[in-house]
């Protein structure tokens, strides 16, 4: 990203109608939706672009839905790759489903390293309005009376070092997405949720002619050993995402919900699990690209409520990740859209109704994230406790694989593509589900 495009920070005090901390999918969304609504938005970035961020680099066709709302371009030429849906492997099967092609979603899915994604969304912002400040890492809030009016941050030289240098940004209303740990969120109080699921993903890229794949391929078996040393499956699964660029993105993700949670070297776990590919696919320490690194990831809406007192959750900061199957993305994107609906009603609202018409509305972005998936995420929370039964992922495993129309069905409900407005059987059992199960 040149500096043609953004602004370096300066030590000084600085104002906008909105503050938005973290320049990733979330972060770059919301400061995109919001600057097009007219609001004079400040896109704050710790980093500077490109870089890296841990992740599958698997856009499913519900995160394909948000970039198309965006108006991104994604075309194949420009380093775009898609595919046709997901290939499920275990107990010695292989089982290709494509994805759903009913016209609530796209029906292909895509690729792009986050080294790239988030730069392009982060260049969108900035081609809509927003004022993106590379190299600040936003350290507290500024509280004032009670409500959150800004942060404070030092700032950071091109060696992501710091300068020795402050500055203090203000506004009205403050958006975190700054990720799972939140300073922001914490420094106000909202801690994680006890009572919510908490995954932990690893992943790292390998040279392999298995770069142009067009499927995504889910492995639904995790070996692992007990304290006993018996062998068990641990309750996640493990992918291999074709990335275009001459490598592949190799990784896995386990749930908390297993008694083995933090007692397991998940590298470790990766690496036998590598060892035991085909050797033509050519992962291995000696075609390995970088380091194997890991991630927490935050599911179910681990941390709330998403808004109070000026302080606004999107994206992991909420916990707004996807229970059945670990997908950041596709939320943060959702809720950045969701909410800065909200946020432009507030605004315009406060215009003539002034401080307390804004906050009446903005207080309602709860209730919004609550109706759009909390119902879903409910369902998620307890799917997530039941697989972390190491014999119910197996009989899950070895009777549902074989199964395709089943599984078909659980590719749908997993990725969340079930059209709610649908006729479909599948839609319809969604639908009366979600609606059922508590949205808390």
């Amino acid at each position: 990203m040149s500096d043609a495009v953004s602004t370096s920070p300066q030590a000084a005090t600085e104002s906008a109608d909105v503050i938005v901390v973290g320049a990733g999918p979330g972060g770059s969304t919301m400061a995109a939706y919001l600057a097009q609504a007219g609001l004079d938005v400040l896109l704050l970035e710790k980093t500077r672009f490109p870089r890296e961020k841990v992740c599958g680099d698997g856009l499913t066709p519900r995160a394909v839905k948000e970039i198309d709302a965006l108006g991104i371009p994604t075309p194949e030429s420009e380093g775009w790759i898609r595919n046709k849906g997901l290939r499920l492997v275990g107990r010695g099967m292989r089982l290709q489903v494509d994805w759903p092609d009913e016209g609530a979603f796209p029906a292909y899915g895509l690729v792009r390293t986050r080294q790239d994604f988030d730069g392009i969304l982060a260049q969108h912002a900035i081609a809509q309005g927003a004022r993106l400040l590379q190299g600040v890492n936003v350290t507290a809030p500024v509280v004032e009376n009670g409500r959150v009016a800004g942060v404070e941050a030092k700032l950071l030289g091109e060696d992501g070092r710091a300068t020795g240098e402050k500055a203090t940004y203000r506004a009205p209303l403050v958006v975190a997405c700054d990720g799972n740990s939140s300073r922001l969120a914490l420094a106000v109080g909202r801690e994680k949720r006890e009572d919510r699921p908490m995954g932990v993903a690893v992943r790292a890229y390998y040279t392999s002619p298995r770069t142009h794949d067009d499927y995504l391929e889910s492995w639904l078996e995790l070996p692992s050993t007990n304290e006993r040393g018996e062998k068990i499956l641990l309750p996640g699964y493990g992918w291999i995402f074709g990335v275009g660029d001459g490598t592949s993105n190799v990784g896995l993700g386990i749930l908390n919900t297993s008694k083995a949670f933090g007692k397991t070297d998940y590298r470790e776990v990766m690496r036998r699990w590598v060892a035991t590919m085909p050797p033509e696919w050519t992962f291995g320490d000696a075609t390995m690209v970088g380091d194997i690194r890991g991630a927490a990831l935050p599911m179910g809406f681990n941390r709330t409520p998403h808004y109070a007192d000026g302080l606004m959750l999107v994206g992991d900061s909420g916990g707004m990740v996807n229970p059945f199957n670990g997908e950041g993305i596709a939320y943060a994107m959702e809720a950045a859209r969701l909410g800065s609906s909200v946020v432009a009603d507030a605004f315009g609202a406060a215009k003539n109704g002034g401080d307390v018409a804004r906050e009446r509305i903005l207080a309602t972005y709860p209730d919004v994230m609550k109706q759009a998936l909390g119902g879903y995420f409910t369902l998620g929370r307890h799917f997530a406790t039941m697989i972390g039964n190491p014999q119910i992922m197996k009989l899950a495993v070895t009777y549902g694989l074989p199964r395709e129309d089943l599984m078909k069905i659980i590719v749908k409900v997993m990725a969340n593509l079930a059209d709610p407005g649908g006729k479909s059987a599948t839609d319809r059992l969604y639908t009366v589900l979600t609606r059922l199960a508590p949205n808390a």
